[in-house]
């Protein structure tokens, strides 16, 4: 017979009928303030960790939509201005626009004049400051979905020293319901660990993807620019807008 089924027997066996029946239909409810608060002391990092990753997704996903744009639409316009011969216009449109695909297009255009070599250095490098402006914080959120478990088994391993360090000090002689209410509470940190865990390490995924997206638009504007520069005049065929 498995233990805990034993230990139910053999309590169920020292109680009278009426105080099982009380038992019974009188179940223990807590909220869900009073589990964290059984949890113990790893519980406030584990929320402060909670708020840190809700923080930073919400952040992120902010900064990834003040970057949304249309870089099919940046990188015609650009060369209808640069068609034309009006190079402040270009770079007024893309001072306007103030998204990281028309951050980076603005830089080459301050170097049109210059040769094609340093004008694509430029580009490339405004192109990596915009991919770590993406990428910021993200580390912080990918610790959090690492830390955030280890520090619920951590709360739980110390709760377990702690109810097995009661037994061995009366020496056995321990009420088993006492010694299983501090194993469940021992295990409270490890739920809410996981649960902040497993939250982080979705947020995370999610935000790499639309980062991921980001970027390779960047780079696909960055790189239609640069053609751009090296077409002659005259012959850039004109692809329809994407609707």
């Amino acid at each position: 017979m498995p233990f805990y089924l034993a230990l139910q027997t053999a309590v169920s066996d020292s109680l009278p009928a009426d105080t099982l029946a009380a038992v019974a239909s009188e179940p223990e409810t807590l909220s869900f303030l009073d589990l964290l608060w059984k949890g113990g002391w790893t519980m406030i990092p584990i929320a402060i960790l909670s708020v840190l990753a809700l923080f930073l997704f919400a952040e992120r996903m902010l900064a990834l939509n003040r970057a949304k744009g249309n870089p099919e639409k940046l990188t015609r316009t650009v060369a209808d201005y640069v068609e034309a011969g009006d190079l402040s216009g270009a770079i007024g449109f893309c001072r306007a626009q103030d998204t990281p695909t028309a951050r980076i297009v603005q830089r080459g255009l301050e170097r049109v004049g210059r040769p094609i070599g340093e004008i694509k250095d430029a580009v490339e490098e405004a192109g990596r400051r915009e991919t770590y402006e993406l990428e910021k914080r993200m580390d912080l959120l990918a610790s959090t979905a690492a830390i955030a478990p280890m520090l619920g088994f951590l709360g739980t391993v110390v709760g377990m020293i702690g109810a097995f360090q009661q037994l061995q000090r009366f020496e056995g002689l321990v009420n088993p319901a006492l010694l299983a209410g501090g194993i469940w509470e021992a295990l409270v940190t490890t739920a809410a660990g996981l649960a902040v865990g497993v939250a982080a390490l979705f947020a995370y995924n999610f935000l790499v993807s639309r980062i991921n997206r980001t970027i390779n638009d960047l780079e696909t504007a960055s790189t239609d620019f640069l053609d751009i520069l090296q077409t002659p005049a005259g012959e850039r065929r004109r692809a329809p807008l994407p609707a």
